[in-house]
């Protein structure tokens, strides 16, 4: 799927002809001038290259076509930024540390998204297990009292795993089991239509 997208994504940039050293040189004076059609063409003739960094760094947890998107975004920022430095690297050292840069940043925050989620998980199926078995034992929904003491942590910790949980789904629903957060009992989940967002009840 990945190799499918990156040949899809070279033949789109088919038409767009790569920047040759001597054009690059042109380019660079002219986009320190304040021209904004050398600083388009600058981030068009490197497109290929931002690929290739993009490509360097697929099968790291991050979406091919994300990592694309992380790398053109880079080089845009490196064009214009590099178009206000005197005396400072040369543009290719530059703009390979700022692309380097923001993709090794893209691949780390899903890492740490995926662990978050992965604990997030973990703590949300414990909670939804108690729930079930005091349920069954008493007979009715376990308060969030009883849900604390049976497993020694506070009414705080306990709200806590269920704010995290309405947060995590808030901002990436799509990636979020919802189903299992909505099996625990004494939970109810709504979602307010107006801004998008999901409340609990308890």
């Amino acid at each position: 799927m990945h190799d499918d997208f990156y040949q899809m994504y070279l033949e789109e940039m088919g038409d767009i002809a790569p920047c040759t050293l001597e054009e690059q040189g042109k380019l660079l004076k002219e986009a320190a001038e304040g021209s904004e059609e050398a600083k388009k063409r600058l981030v068009e003739g490197n497109l290929r290259v931002a690929l290739e960094y993009a490509k360097e760094y697929d099968g790291r947890g991050v979406l091919m076509t994300d990592l694309v998107q992380e790398a053109n975004m880079a080089l845009i920022l490196a064009v214009d930024e590099y178009a206000g430095i005197e005396d400072g690297p040369d543009f290719d050292s530059f703009a390979s540390q700022k692309i380097r840069k923001a993709l090794e940043l893209a691949v780390e925050e899903q890492q740490f998204a995926d662990r978050t989620g992965e604990e997030l998980a973990a703590r949300v199926n414990v909670l939804q297990q108690v729930s079930q078995a005091l349920a069954g034992e008493l007979g009715r929904e376990a308060t969030v009292e009883e849900l604390a003491e049976k497993m020694k942590m506070t009414v705080e910790e306990i709200k806590g795993i269920m704010k995290m949980a309405m947060d995590a789904m808030s901002m990436n629903a799509e990636n979020m089991d919802m189903e299992a957060l909505a099996g625990v009992e004494g939970i109810e989940i709504t979602e307010d239509k107006e801004y998008g967002d999901y409340n609990y009840e308890i």
